[in-house]
């Protein structure tokens, strides 16, 4: 008997501990009783009646991406290629998800296919590989309205790959190899037209400090010039002064000895004897000098005897 009661506490321990549930962070449980929705839980520590009560799901709340296969999509022009798209969204109430829908992810799958085959086929091939964020925003706001009632919130919407045609491809890349090769075409010749004219400002520059150096090298010269002159001017001019400054001296020396007449005489005889040096091929000499010039002579012969 005793052992019978330890096996009975056992079980409804065991029964007990079944009924004690933890819920993580960012989960919640989808709870039945009977069949029938009880109530959803959060995180934290939860209870439910034995055997009456299950989980019936457990649903994340995380944001979740789903990277769908590429779709066959035809454009407004009649060409088919190839999308693959890549959904973001979260679960925003876990009793709609559990019983909206059968296979939410199928369902998502499936409504993205469609709604992007309704956007591809307005648009055609050129608009269509250009408009990547138009498509983006349209099939994020078809999805969300769509996918409400199953308590699923679309927040994002990516074209991953957009795959045209073999013949579209090698069309494209023929066009973008043109299209480099004209603008390497306009390129060099804005290079060449920039360079012809950065070298026609150079010799410009080049001809103007030319011409200011010429300009510059002749005032100097004529300075030169003008300072060689005015030095010349003020040697003979100081040679002037020194020649009247001698003249001077020696009128004075002459005056302070208190020579005769005969001595005035004679020196203006030697001053007559230096001017006969010169060029002069006819002198004039006044008849005092004339006098003082025969005495001189008859001096001489005196001294001879």
């Amino acid at each position: 008997m005793f052992i019978l009661i330890i096996i009975l506490l056992v079980i409804i321990l065991a029964i007990l501990a079944s009924c004690i549930r933890i819920v993580p962070q960012a989960q919640a449980y989808v709870v039945e009783r009977l069949g029938t929705y009880q109530g959803t839980w959060g995180a934290g520590l939860k209870f439910k009646m034995p055997i009456l009560d299950r989980v019936a799901k457990k649903v994340t709340l995380k944001e979740q991406v789903v990277d769908f296969a590429p779709q066959p999509v035809i454009t407004k022009d009649n060409v088919t290629m190839r999308i693959d798209t890549v959904v973001f969204f979260q679960i925003t109430d876990p009793k709609l998800y559990t019983y909206g829908v059968e296979n939410p992810l199928m369902a998502i799958e499936n409504l993205t296919a469609t709604t992007l085959r309704n956007i591809i086929g307005e648009m055609e091939l050129d608009q269509t590989l250009t408009s990547r964020e138009t498509i983006n925003t349209k099939m994020r706001s078809s999805l969300d309205v769509a996918t409400d009632p199953w308590g699923i919130k679309v927040n994002r919407v990516e074209l991953k790959n957009i795959i045209p045609p073999t013949e579209i491809q090698n069309a494209m890349e023929r066009q973008m190899k043109a299209e480099r090769e004209r603008r390497e075409a306009v390129t060099r010749a804005e290079g060449e037209k920039k360079a012809a004219v950065l070298q026609a400002e150079g010799q410009k520059m080049s001809a103007i400090l030319n011409a200011e150096a010429e300009k510059e090298a002749a005032i100097l010269r004529a300075e030169a010039e003008k300072e060689k002159r005015i030095r010349e001017a003020e040697g003979q001019a100081e040679a002037i002064v020194k020649v009247q400054q001698a003249k001077a001296d020696g009128l004075r020396m002459l005056k302070e000895a208190a020579a005769d007449e005969a001595v005035l005489r004679l020196k203006s005889l030697e001053a007559f004897e230096k001017a006969a040096d010169g060029q002069a091929t006819k002198i004039i000499i006044p008849s005092e000098i004339q006098g003082l010039a025969g005495l001189a002579s008859s001096v001489k012969e005196i001294v001879k005897e």
